[in-house]
């Protein structure tokens, strides 16, 4: 007879599960530990959902962040967490105590599950050991199958600490279903492509979840057919390709506003079309083709003529050989034109990508990161805000997965969490996390987790004291009490932490802080950067490329 704790960390074990990632207690805590899944605790229930959440993201599903926070507070502290992956439809799944079964329903206690159901897939309690397995299948199974979203399970102590004979309840480790789209559906879009003058592709993040970036590749360069992408979608196409126009959010690069401009057709791949902070609007003049795996998705924010429905891998190779039949697509020339827009976007701002003034110009430390590290050997995620202005578009990645786009709910200081989650679901990789100093002091505790856990990742900080994005906004309060202002030695911070660190205030020194710092982290040491840097409002956003 087995305890039902010990019942749902095998059942984790089975699904390939490597770490638990929590702040104590809970019975599957122990359970976990027992079973020889690597418990890891952090400093906050939010940054144990966001390693989690980027651990899923790198794995692309096929393994599934795990994380476990005690009933009431602990949950309470791991919303915000849970919402973002929510917000940005990543699946982690939350495993939380919960009352016992004689104090259900009680006013003075948190109903986690009432209150998780509005964030999460599915949220639910299992109550009784002899449904461990069935209630975990239903879970996996949710998180790999349709929206990809959080799934939460609450496990009550007294439940916990049962015995069942799980001779009677054995498991069996879940999969994905993939569907092919309708052939009519596709043969009509294929048809409409051919007949655009000006098309583009627009890729969302369902083109990184399908594993899909070499049908996306094949497409564009068969049509010739420019691609963009979503934030979130960033990496899903090489962003140093002849036809890549990079990404499309509330920041945009010069290629994205100029062809979003001039385009005739625009065809979707495994975006939703849902507005949000991650995605550029398409203008009510175009003429959209929507393929995306999810139905709810279709006549949302955008009335669509035509839909494709089904899993983006196999709808992309039928719409390739679709052209074939068809008869090919004619290339209109379009990466020329990329070329054109590219270099004349970029020459606009060199001079602050190459500026040697001080304090440091936040996008010299972004074109000297990009062109110092090993790209294709790198995972790289932005914070909120600003910093997320200032590295989206200019930053190319060049592979799915090289880049953490994210923000649909964006929470200040989510990216240490989530670049330790990446590092864990890829350790060969160097793993950057580019933040503010607003940022920094939402999140800085959990470097010493990454220092007492062996995750050596980078954190670069830009200093500039302030919270440059709000100010212009509450000019009195800015004015008389200087809110937004904020100021400390970082440095000494992470180095009281245990990290190696270093504060850089001249931009000559910028190349070489990074060599060390990746020094370092070879080394197996967590390390921070702080730059001391300018207040810069200048960013690249949609009819206002320029700096």
């Amino acid at each position: 007879m087995t305890p039902a704790s010990i019942a749902l960390a095998r059942i984790l074990k089975q699904e390939g599960t490597e770490y638990l990632f929590c702040f104590p207690t809970t019975e599957i805590i122990e359970a976990a530990a027992i079973e020889g899944i690597r418990v890891i605790t952090c400093r906050t229930e939010r940054v144990v959902t966001n390693m989690a959440d980027a651990y899923t993201r790198i794995h692309n599903g096929k393994r599934i962040g795990v994380c476990a926070v005690q009933a009431g507070p602990g949950t309470e502290n791991a919303f915000v967490g849970v919402a973002q992956a929510y917000a940005d439809s990543s699946p982690i799944l939350m495993l939380t105590g919960g009352a016992t079964r004689e104090r259900i329903g009680l006013p003075a206690l948190t109903d986690s599950i009432g209150h998780f159901r509005g964030v999460t897939k599915w949220a639910e309690s299992i109550n009784a050991p002899e449904r461990v397995s069935e209630m975990a299948s239903r879970a996996f199974t949710k998180m790999r199958n349709g929206r990809r979203r959080p799934v939460l399970l609450e496990l009550p102590p007294d439940v916990a600490s049962q015995t069942i004979d799980e001779t009677k309840y054995p498991y069996q480790p879940t999969r994905s279903y993939a569907s092919a789209g309708d052939p009519k559906d596709v043969a009509q879009a294929i048809s409409m492509l051919r007949k655009a003058r000006r098309p583009i592709f627009y890729a969302g993040q369902g083109v990184l979840w399908g594993e899909a970036s070499a049908e996306l590749l094949e497409l564009a360069e068969l049509t010739g057919i420019p691609v963009m992408t979503t934030t979130l979608a960033k990496g899903a196409f090489p962003e140093d390709h002849a036809l890549a126009l990079g990404i499309g959010g509330v920041e945009v690069t010069g290629m994205v506003d100029h062809f979003m401009r001039e385009c005739d057709l625009v065809f979707c791949l495994g975006h939703s079309l849902t507005q949000t902070l991650a995605v550029t609007p398409i203008p009510t003049t175009k003429t959209i083709v929507h393929c995306t795996a999810d139905a709810d998705d279709l006549h949302t924010e955008y009335r669509t003529p035509h839909a494709v429905i089904g899993d983006i891998k196999l709808v992309l190779r039928q719409l390739i050989d679709e052209i074939g039949r068809q008869g090919g697509v004619e290339d209109n020339g379009a990466a020329a034109e990329v070329k054109t827009v590219r270099d004349a976007w970029l020459a606009q701002w060199m001079p602050k990508l190459t500026s040697d003034e001080t304090p440091i110009s936040p996008y010299r430390v972004v074109w000297d990161l990009m062109n110092t590290i090993d790209r294709k050997n790198s995972i790289v995620t932005h914070d909120s805000g600003t910093p997320r202005a200032q590295m989206a578009p200019f930053y190319r990645a060049p592979l799915p997965r090289s880049y953490l786009g994210w923000g649909n709910a964006h929470q200040l200081g989510s990216s240490l969490g989530l670049i330790m989650g990446a590092k864990l679901a890829a350790p060969e990789k160097l793993a950057v996390a580019y933040m503010g100093d607003a940022a920094f002091g939402m999140c800085a505790m959990d470097l010493e987790t990454a220092v007492r856990e062996r995750i050596p990742v980078l954190a670069v900080v830009m200093n500039n004291s302030w919270m440059s994005t709000y100010s212009n906004r509450i000019p009195q309060a800015t004015e008389r009490y200087k809110v937004g202002y904020m100021s400390a030695n970082y440095t000494h911070v992470a180095e009281g932490l245990g990290c190696h660190a270093e504060r850089v205030d001249q931009p000559k020194e910028i190349i070489p802080a990074i060599r060390r710092a990746i020094a370092a982290i070879e080394s197996g040491r967590p390390a921070v950067l702080e730059f001391m840097s300018k207040v810069e409002y200048s960013s690249s956003r949609l009819g206002s490329t320029g700096p």
